[in-house]
């Protein structure tokens, strides 16, 4: 699998330095566990592993954690549906902020977010869900909408290839990345 894309993110939900570490340097982490609650030591080592990787570092859901950490930016998640999330809080000028969505209405509402880009979920098919939007669908969605977009969701070796048909400026995964580490 070639990296062919600029934005790769990858999902993680403890840090585990040995999986990180198989990682390509281009690809940024997303830590987010709804299990948990974060401890501040967890926060530590990944901003340390990600810094000596010249890796971006993002948090699920917690604007304040992420701020209060210099991390890179927040992860919002869909079932986030707060608008005047973003706006509460004075974030540095380097700070993103993403989320994700899976219709035109979340889609709105990332942008009342002032996500910078937006993840679109699942764009194939998945072992979590039956349903998928596919590059149609997908490109419908997006193509309404002026905004980055980041793929989500079933990417593979076999699929990889059609993300050359969306409009997107990057993608994400959790066990598609996992498996390959995308050396």
């Amino acid at each position: 699998m070639q990296i062919k894309l600029p934005n790769i993110y990858y999902y993680i939900d403890q840090f585990n330095l040995s999986d990180l570490s198989k990682l390509n340097n281009k690809i940024n982490i997303i830590y987010r566990n709804y299990k948990k609650e974060i401890r501040n030591e967890t926060i530590y080592s990944l901003k340390s592993f990600c810094k000596t990787t010249k890796r971006k570092l993002f948090i699920a859901n917690n604007i304040k954690l992420a701020i209060n950490f210099g991390l890179d930016g927040v992860y919002i998640p869909s079932f986030n549906r707060k608008i005047n999330f973003a706006s509460t809080f004075c974030y540095p000028a380097n700070f993103k902020i993403i989320g994700s969505a899976h219709n035109i209405k979340e889609i709105k509402i990332k942008k009342l977010q002032k996500c910078s880009e937006i993840f679109i979920s699942p764009i194939f098919k998945t072992e979590k869900s039956t349903k998928f939007l596919d590059i149609l669908k997908f490109n419908n969605l997006t193509l309404a909408q002026k905004s980055k977009y980041i793929a989500l969701g079933g990417i593979n070796k076999k699929n990889f290839k059609r993300l050359k048909l969306t409009n997107i400026c990057g993608f994400a995964g959790i066990s598609g990345i996992k498996k390959n580490g995308l050396r």
